[in-house]
């Protein structure tokens, strides 16, 4: 697997589980520490870690250590390889779909 696969995989792993997507969407709303995420879902400490793991694996979020505390915050760099993969679906489909309009409109003729 070349390297934007890679990485590409990584982002889609990560986002695939729900709890992760919902940790991720907490995070676009600041940088928050593990303690306050911990507090704010039904999932234990070690949980939020291994999910915040995850994430920063896949380049969607940075953290900062203060003192003992860890803060987390989104990268929004981490989302170019998604977004990349979705522009580049997105100008297949709009080819196909207009060919297969003009297809239909020539059927309907």
């Amino acid at each position: 697997m070349h390297g934007a696969a890679a990485v590409e995989d990584r982002v889609f792993r990560a986002l695939a589980d729900p709890s992760r997507r919902a940790i991720f969407e907490s995070l676009t709303r600041g940088e928050a520490a593990v303690k306050d995420l911990t507090a704010r879902f039904d999932i234990s400490q070690p949980a939020i870690s291994q999910h915040l793991a995850a994430l920063k694996d896949a380049g969607l979020v940075r953290h900062r250590r203060e003192g003992r505390c860890a803060f987390y915050r989104v990268d929004p760099r981490g989302m170019k390889p998604l977004i990349d993969w979705i522009a580049h679906y997105r100008a297949f489909w709009t080819k196909h779909i207009g060919r297969l309009e003009r297809l239909l409109e020539g059927l309907d003729e």
